[in-house]
């Protein structure tokens, strides 16, 4: 059974969570991209609070500016600072000893996990990791590789100043097509039931979802903009010294399987498990999959 709670933090931000399971028990956190909803983990919430898969307490917030979560205006409200910020005080709140058993996210929320883990990998015992690029090889391959560079492109029409008016339009019509096929086909997953989880969220506001990425520099060059070519990040920033599983769906058409390349070098507990015949959306796609290796990565002894 899933639940709704909205957990207020001390500095202001409320972040509206989908939960399942025994409060008190161990937490497994999960985090969203973009333009998704706290919704898509759905079948891994109920999976893992069932007592057969641990009994875990498992939280599935809607990030900062999604949904019922604060919203605010200003763009640099998104920076990474305050998007761990939210998260560090959601795991001081809602896991025993403020520490996570596992901290599960995709995307945008990847993106913010990723900064988690490096600065305060005491909030986590393991970080599992799907389709979101590692913060050095994003930069490097923004910076170096021209498909990473032109699968990237998108990110320059989502900082548009209009792009929230324009992918409202034709009850998000460009929305829905993000989830297209490479023939244009809508996928399975994506049923009447579903269509309408994502409607309902997006009719609450796009304003947030966009300003993750005006206010990131690190996006593909261009004649105007430096973007990642501008960016150096220190090696302090980069290293992730909890164990760490990275599920990688090798068909995803903007986020390309040179991503993975040095990984190791930041990440010395590092475990990668590619999964063919997946697109960006693979928790839609495969559940069973994604909870068969977080399952996995969770009860090992690493």
């Amino acid at each position: 059974m899933i639940d709704t709670r909205s957990v207020s933090l001390p500095h202001g931000t409320t972040l509206h969570c989908r939960t399942s399971g025994v409060a008190g028990r161990p937490v497994m956190l999960f985090l969203h991209g973009f333009p998704e909803g706290a919704f898509i983990w759905d079948e891994q919430l109920a999976h893992f609070a069932r007592p057969e898969n641990g009994g875990y307490r498992c939280i599935a917030p809607y990030l900062r500016g999604f949904g019922a979560s604060s919203s605010p205006a200003d763009v640099e409200a998104y920076r990474a600072k305050h998007l761990v910020q939210d998260l560090s005080a959601l795991i001081a709140a809602e896991a025993p000893g403020g520490v996570l058993e596992c901290l599960v996210a995709h995307d945008w929320g990847g993106a913010v996990a990723w900064n988690l883990a490096n600065q305060q990998p005491q909030r986590m015992k393991r970080l599992a990791i799907i389709n979101s690029p590692h913060p050095g090889a994003f930069v490097r391959e923004l910076s170096h590789n021209a498909a990473q560079q032109a699968a990237s492109q998108y990110m320059h029409f989502l900082c548009r100043p209009d792009a929230e008016t324009l992918l409202a339009e034709d009850d998000f019509r460009r929305l829905f097509a993000f989830f297209d096929d490479p023939a244009g086909r809508a996928p399975a997953w994506l049923t009447e039931p579903v269509r309408a989880q994502y409607r309902a969220l997006w009719q609450q506001g796009l304003t947030g979802a966009c300003n993750y990425y005006r206010a990131s520099p690190i996006r593909p060059p261009r004649d105007d903009d430096p973007g990642a070519q501008a960016i150096t990040l220190p090696e302090s920033m980069l290293t992730v010294a909890v164990p760490t599983l990275v599920l990688w769906a090798m068909d995803d058409p903007a986020l390309l399987p040179g991503l993975l390349d040095g990984l190791p070098g930041w990440i010395p507990r590092l475990q990668v498990q590619p999964i063919e015949h997946a697109t960006h959306w693979v928790v839609h796609e495969h559940p069973e999959r994604v909870a068969q290796e977080l399952r996995r990565f969770v009860q090992s002894n690493q």
